[in-house]
């Protein structure tokens, strides 16, 4: 049996490292985790869940501790070095966290369908289309990444979920007629679930306010808000308030661009039935 540690392992192994650094400086500070958290302005349990290594620690609140602690850069340098996960960077590591626990999460995307609502077949024939292609284990990895996120779709207690889609990313036959089919009857189905509210863009819009691309609306469970946006030339995580509020006010705009979610799922049912 090969006894090497996984990259997951070693990641989660790493944050268990840097939660205990974490508390060691607090506690040569003489600071209780409330203590520290209400310095910071944050939530008592953000505290608790980084010492702890459930939480990872994002690089800007790294460098206010470094600030507070006065702990010369020793944080942020530790999440700098912190080793990436099953194939994935740390920044993706940390979206996937906050999208868990998120208590609301705001959607838009142009081309495709936002990977939360994405069949199997589906998400294996877009990842399959990259350039340059996965290797097959890494392409069965980040289709059962991807499909493994839609658990929070089913939660007792769910997010509230809104998802923006322009009409576009639904005509689209991506995987052949079946795979599109499906596709749609999911979205057509998983539309009806309490507190998701599934919106398209039309076509016919002479205008709209996602011209710019693909964006994701965060709040985690402290109330922070976070903005995610992704191009050709990578991803990015969205923390400084001005940016946030920007694609806040993007996404409210989208939202009255688009057709209502008893429209949408009337489209979603003309759809259907053209096929």
């Amino acid at each position: 049996m090969n006894s090497r540690k996984s990259p997951r392992k070693k990641n989660l192994s790493a944050m268990k490292m840097l939660g205990a650094q974490l508390a060691a400086a607090r506690h040569a500070a003489g600071l209780t985790q409330r203590a520290l958290a209400e310095r910071l302005k944050i939530d008592e349990e953000t505290i608790a869940s980084i010492e702890q290594g459930r939480r990872p620690l994002k690089p800007d609140l790294a460098a206010l501790l470094d600030e507070v602690l006065d702990t010369k850069g020793l944080l942020s340098a530790g999440v700098a070095n912190l080793p990436e996960i099953d194939q994935f960077p740390m920044w993706a590591e940390l979206y996937v966290h906050h999208e868990r626990e998120a208590i609301a999460l705001s959607w838009y995307d142009a081309l495709v369908v936002p990977g939360l609502l994405q069949t199997e077949a589906y998400a294996r024939a877009l990842l399959s289309g990259r350039v340059p292609a996965y290797d097959p284990d890494e392409l069965d990895t980040r289709i059962a990444a991807r499909v493994g996120r839609r658990e929070i779709l089913h939660q007792k207690v769910s997010p509230t979920l809104s998802f923006v889609v322009w009409e576009p990313a639904l005509r689209m036959p991506i995987g052949g007629r079946e795979t599109h089919l499906d596709q749609l009857r999911f979205l057509r189905e998983h539309s009806e679930l309490p507190g998701l509210a599934l919106q398209v863009l039309p076509l016919n819009r002479p205008a709209h306010a996602g011209t710019a691309g693909p964006f994701t609306l965060l709040e985690t469970p402290d109330h922070q808000h976070l903005a995610y946006t992704e191009s050709q030339r990578g991803s990015q995580w969205v923390s400084d308030p001005n940016e946030v509020s920007i694609l806040a006010r993007k996404y409210a705009m989208l939202r009255t661009q688009a057709l209502t979610t008893e429209d949408s799922r009337g489209l979603l049912d003309r759809l259907l039935g053209e096929q």
